[in-house]
């Protein structure tokens, strides 16, 4: 089978890639655009990086947004891996069809209708909408993020390691954190950013569960947006961009060498 790429597979990938990152390549350059208009290179300069250290809206908003983010992929990431265990381990049981229904709702539901049936519980148990209402939403809609990419991990998952280190006397509770977690980490891991990744990106479900005071990032580039795109804001968009590639590659190191020592553990132990 030849498995060399065809002049129209090249010209396919050519074409989707620059379709996907052209947009963000632009808007990254433009943000070292010496000139107020946006669409017009003046030179190379990082004037508008300091104007957006002034822009005390936009900072107070990358604040919040980042709070969001960071609570929401903690909780989501606990709750989905927990769901994802009950999913996997314990079977058929009362209750599992609805269950696993609300679990993976969130994945087709439609985002404005997400975000008005949460405004309306919101509403209807006088919760006083603002950061924690929005970290609430997002820990509903990403939580069944991470539980589809640990259960994919704890369905290939050799049990047959716990059960050995039960029979060798580890309590149960032990066993997860010391056997179960190490191995399934890369996936909990990977839960973790698309929920931080997920929650950071979000406008619709935020702007249905928001208060004063509690504004995020894209809330506020996009009401920004509408008067015009400013420098500022292609300054803000590439920060944001850097601090995702950054935190994406560490965990993408992290969990390659996680499973580098645990290959060579597993060939140790067969060894021995």
């Amino acid at each position: 089978m030849d498995k060399k790429l065809s002049p129209f597979n090249v010209t396919s990938l050519v074409f989707g890639f620059t379709f996907l990152y052209l947009p963000i390549v632009l808007l990254v350059i433009y943000s070292f655009n010496a000139s107020r208009l946006v669409t017009v290179w003046a030179g190379f300069s990082t004037h508008w990086y300091g104007e957006l250290l002034r822009n005390q809206q936009l900072l107070d908003a990358a604040w919040v947004t980042l709070r969001v983010a960071f609570l929401t992929a903690c909780f989501a990431t606990v709750l989905g891996t927990l769901a994802a265990i009950t999913l996997t381990r314990y079977g058929r049981f009362l209750g599992r069809t609805m269950f696993s229904g609300m679990i993976y709702a969130p994945l087709v539901m439609p985002d404005v209708i997400t975000g008005l049936s949460l405004l309306l519980l919101f509403v209807a148990v006088n919760f006083d909408r603002g950061f924690w209402t929005i970290t609430l939403a997002h820990i509903t809609f990403t939580m069944c993020f991470v539980c589809v990419v640990v259960q994919s991990r704890l369905v290939t998952f050799d049990r047959s390691l716990e059960e050995a280190a039960l029979d060798l006397g580890c309590p149960p509770f032990k066993t997860f954190f010391v056997i179960t977690l190490p191995i399934i980490l890369p996936a909990v891991v990977s839960g973790w950013m698309l929920a931080f990744t997920l929650s950071l990106d979000d406008l619709v479900i935020a702007s249905f569960t928001t208060g004063p005071g509690a504004t995020t990032l894209p809330m506020r580039i996009y009401s920004q947006v509408r008067l015009g795109v400013t420098p500022e804001i292609n300054a803000v968009c590439t920060i944001l961009i850097g601090i995702v590639t950054v935190v994406v590659i560490a965990a993408s190191v992290i969990t390659k060498r996680q499973e580098v020592e645990r290959q060579k553990a597993e060939r140790l132990a067969a060894a021995g």
